[in-house]
């Protein structure tokens, strides 16, 4: 089953979208909008799922879908918590700077909590009010959970998840630093995130969704080259009922929560810092790790940040080479 929302209030109006992304079907007359479902899953996601199989088979009316219409998912919601699951894009980051790894981040995820009262669609503006900011994309994968008990363990955890899409995480590589040196965590460095037109149900997936990871490639396009084609399901260290059960620790976590899994990373086979995909290699969800590499092996970046003008479309896409949620595709603004 595919979900989105279109505009309606701040909260936007539920629908149900075909496999193809071609179609929808009006979902409000069952349950308004989807933290409502994500509120009452049990009582509503059955009706939901016979809406979906009728639609597949034109038995309802329905109205063509338009991924420009679509708002996020969720417009906003009760909590929006990014970890770091592949470490390989922590290494690169300290690897650069000439810091050492530190052991536990191989056993122990990193996690910061983002601001969820405003989340963008997926064709919104990328408003990047001063370019000095470094305005960078990381292409991620997100879930969306219900009620998740504290104390969860992993492998429960994944009977929680209830929805799985994208997000581009926009990060202001200018202002991390200071914020870092502070030592209280990031808040004016991480502004809106922006997410996929569609959140799909793991059930739906099939074969892509196993194990805790969304095993379908990750196509990265920056002003309409390619900068990245990783592979989501590999190198990610820590699976998301890992960072479902590491965020409910210490705390419940309520229906209508969103996990991210941090910048997708990969590496050459050989075991190398991955290459651009101009150099034969699966590139980067982020500029930021480009930097890094250029770092390492040139002793300088050369690859600058986003400027007004750029582009940046991340899509996720099936081995028939469609579409699974629908593109976030963006324009960088001064605003």
């Amino acid at each position: 089953m595919k979900l989105a929302s279109l505009p309606q209030r701040r909260d936007g109006r539920l629908i149900v979208v075909s496999d193809d992304l071609a179609w929808y079907a009006d979902a409000d007359h069952v349950v308004p909008t989807m933290q409502g479902l994500l509120d009452e899953w049990e009582r509503h996601a059955p009706y939901l799922e016979a809406l979906a199989i009728e639609l597949q088979h034109g038995a309802i009316p329905r109205k063509r879908f338009h991924e420009r219409e679509a708002t996020a998912p969720l417009p906003r919601a009760f909590q929006w918590a990014d970890g770091s699951a592949y470490v390989n894009h922590v290494e690169l980051v300290r690897q650069a700077r000439g810091a050492q790894l530190p052991a536990s981040f191989w056993t122990d995820p990193l996690m910061y909590q983002g601001g969820s009262d405003d989340l963008r669609g997926a064709r919104d503006p990328l408003v990047l009010r001063d370019e000095a900011w470094g305005g960078d994309l990381e292409a991620e994968v997100v879930v969306v959970t219900g009620d998740v008990p504290q104390g969860v363990s992993p492998e429960a955890a994944l009977d929680h998840i209830r929805l799985v899409g994208l997000v581009n995480d926009v990060s202001l590589r200018g202002l991390i630093p200071d914020e870092l040196a502070k030592g209280f965590g990031f808040v004016q460095s991480k502004p809106a995130s922006h997410f996929s037109p569609v959140f799909v149900t793991p059930a739906s997936l099939g074969a892509a969704w196993t194990g805790g990871k969304l095993h379908l490639p990750l196509h990265v396009d920056l002003n309409g080259h390619a900068f990245g084609r990783l592979e989501a399901g590999e190198e990610m260290t820590f699976d998301f009922g890992t960072l479902i059960a590491h965020l409910a620790k210490t705390r419940a976590i309520g229906a209508g929560s969103i996990i991210g899994s941090g910048t997708v990373s990969n590496r050459d086979p050989d075991g190398s810092p991955g290459r651009p995909v101009a150099e034969g290699g699966r590139g980067y969800a982020c500029i930021a790790e480009q930097r890094m590499v250029e770092t390492i092996r040139h002793g300088a970046p050369a690859t600058p940040f986003l400027r007004h003008g750029d582009t940046v479309r991340i899509e996720a896409k099936d081995a028939k080479g469609h579409s699974v949620f629908g593109a976030i595709e963006q324009h960088v603004v001064a605003g």
